[in-house]
């Protein structure tokens, strides 16, 4: 992949476009600002000495004003660079920002729906959302830090030895051992951990999103405590890596804070020492004032480090998953020159081998059927057998492993997206809804037909007593101001759109499961205006409303087990007669009072 050899910088300055200038300059500025921050120090370093050297009138340190303006003019330029870079790099930000989650949400459109239903809205929303906020704090705070952490080091190693190599070794010593603290806490482990981290945070933003939108289930059937088990064991998880790792962190982080401080404590009783065997007292003394004063500044900045390293390893993982749905493959393209027309709407499966990725067993195995034009076919089955997987590759949520889908003789893969996608309208047992107008929801069938087709497309999918129903008819924005519609008349809606589409191949996928028998009714009357002398498969477990299709397809461990009508399967007594059976005596199921035997 193009991203891993790519560092962190270098993407974000991909992603910058016109500003990376703002990121390079926001850089240049904090290391400047970091090496003029050390100035102060240096002029308070020179008014102590001005003052010993007046002692004991003080009233000759005549450059102590000078110096002491310095330090101020010095702390008021780097704080004005500073300020200066971070400006820049917030702008930088906000685009970079920006970019990312632009790029991404383009890039989702041309994937297979089939991505989709392997990654959950949670996970993709915090894959998208809160690692681009990560990587935009990352630029617009730590990367102008990280720069001054580079350049200060090299500055500070100088200054140390500048005054006295003596002290300069004790307080350099401790900082590399310090280092080497810092390398345990933020080695190759913990970039793995934060692997694992996100992966953990990820799951948790699933779970809570899941377990939000189930929650009028669950008050329903009064199983709070057993649905939170879940989203439970995800925070658990969560908090289980984030103990772990501050746990593993324990020892290193008490190593580095104590050799990072080990000069403070260490400084004057050296400096005692070392004084007994110089022959300048007052020059010695002021070099170990300087140090004294110098160090803690030396602290600040190996405290910078760590946290820099940290925040690196964090905006390398979230561009790392970002890029992930980056790089993701579309499904490919024809390679036909010319795409021929399908004048005819034949739906056929030859030899098809599908495997879902990441499974070893395939989910269709060597399936082979046809449903001609005008004819409906439905999908019948135990739960899990490859209904939904055989629906869903029609219009090539996934690509089969071996065979072909053709529709009129050519193969799905050869039709362009749009071409595609035309042919064919769905119907899902979850259907999607938009916070919008109903009329606007409907349009999504056909952005280009008038209002009056969308009226006549929802009086065909029965939806008159939904749009009377409402305060603004057809034009009420539903999920706003207690407008809720139920399963069976979001069903409708889904009908409606299907019907304004008006393709010429019919997908049904579970489309009456959450529907009550008022609901359902209404439902099979669109249904009968949906699919005239339209090419149709139907997957249905209600098998009442599959009787008197064309042929029913029995669909077992991803096979064709049993084909025919509906008394043909009968007749052969096999997997399609039992679950009738099953049916019939499900439906005639009745609940009584129970018998009084005293």
């Amino acid at each position: 992949m193009y991203s891993k050899q790519k560092s962190i910088l270098s993407r974000l300055l991909e992603f910058a476009g016109s500003y990376r200038i703002l990121i390079i300059l926001a850089c240049c500025l904090s290391a400047i600002s970091a090496v003029l921050s050390l100035f102060p120090f240096i002029c308070i370093w020179f008014v102590i000495r001005d003052v010993f050297s007046a002692l004991p009138d003080i009233s000759q340190a005549t450059e102590t004003v000078k110096y002491g303006w310095m330090a101020v003019g010095f702390a008021a330029l780097s704080i004005a660079l500073y300020f200066a870079g971070l400006m820049c790099s917030h702008l930088a930000a906000f685009r970079v920002e920006k970019n990312m989650r632009k790029e991404a949400m383009h890039k989702i459109v041309t994937l297979p729906l089939g991505f989709f239903t392997q990654n959950t809205s949670g996970k993709l929303r915090k894959i998208i959302d809160d690692n681009a906020s990560l990587t935009h704090s990352f630029l617009a705070h730590q990367l102008p830090d990280l720069s001054g952490v580079v350049i200060m080091p090299i500055a500070i190693l100088i200054i140390l030895f500048i005054f006295d190599w003596r002290l300069g070794l004790v307080c350099l010593v401790p900082m590399f051992v310090s280092l080497l603290f810092l390398r345990k806490m933020m080695g190759e482990v913990t970039a793995k951990f934060m692997e694992k981290y996100m992966d953990a945070l990820e799951d948790m933003n699933t779970s809570a999103v899941e377990y939000v939108r189930g929650i009028p289930v669950v008050k329903v059937f009064q199983q709070t405590v057993y649905s939170f088990k879940n989203f439970h064991e995800s925070i658990k998880k969560y908090s289980s890596f984030a103990s772990d790792y501050a746990l593993s962190c324990r020892v290193p982080m008490i190593g580095f804070t104590i050799t990072i401080n080990i000069p403070s404590l260490l400084l004057i009783p050296i400096g005692i020492l070392l004084i007994l065997n110089v022959s300048n007292y007052n020059t010695f003394l002021l070099d170990l004032i300087f140090y004294m004063l110098f160090f803690p500044l030396c602290i600040t900045m190996m405290t910078k480090i760590m946290f820099a390293s940290e925040n690196v390893m964090s905006a390398k993982e979230a561009l790392k998953r970002i890029d992930q749905i980056l790089e993701a493959n579309p499904l490919p393209k024809s390679n036909v020159s010319k795409i021929r027309q399908a004048n005819e709407n034949t739906v056929s499966f030859k030899n098809v081998v599908f495997t879902y990725p990441e499974n070893n067993l395939p989910a269709i195995n060597n399936i082979s059927f046809t449903i001609p034009q005008g004819k409906t076919y439905a999908l019948a089955g135990p739960s899990g057998g490859g209904k939904s997987t055989i629906a869903s590759l029609i219009p090539r949520f996934w690509d089969v492993d071996n065979g072909s889908i053709e529709i009129g003789g050519i193969d799905v893969r050869d039709f362009d997206e749009k071409e595609l996608m035309e042919k064919i309208a769905f119907v899902f047992q979850n259907s999607k809804l938009f916070k919008t107008s109903l009329l606007e929801n409907i349009r999504t069938g056909n952005p280009n037909a008038s209002r009056k087709d969308i009226l006549r497309a929802a009086h065909l999918a029965q939806c008159d007593d939904i749009i009377n129903k409402m305060p603004q008819g057809i034009d009420t924005v539903i999920g706003t101001e207690g407008v809720y519609l139920s399963g069976g008349e979001q069903q409708r809606i889904a009908l409606a759109r299907a019907i304004l589409k008006d393709a010429p191949i019919i997908i049904l996928d579970e489309a009456t499961a959450f529907a009550d028998p008022e609901n359902e009714y209404q439902i099979q009357k669109a249904f009968e205006t949906l699919i005239q002398n339209k090419t149709v498969l139907i997957i249905a477990h209600r098998l009442s409303s599959i009787k008197n299709v064309d042929s029913i397809l029995v669909i077992k461990n991803g096979t064709i087990v049993e084909n025919g009508s509906h008394e043909q399967l009968l007749r052969c007594n096999g997997v399609y007669a039992n679950m009738w059976r099953e049916y019939q005596t499900s439906i005639s199921w009745k609940i009584g009072k129970e018998k009084n035997y005293a």
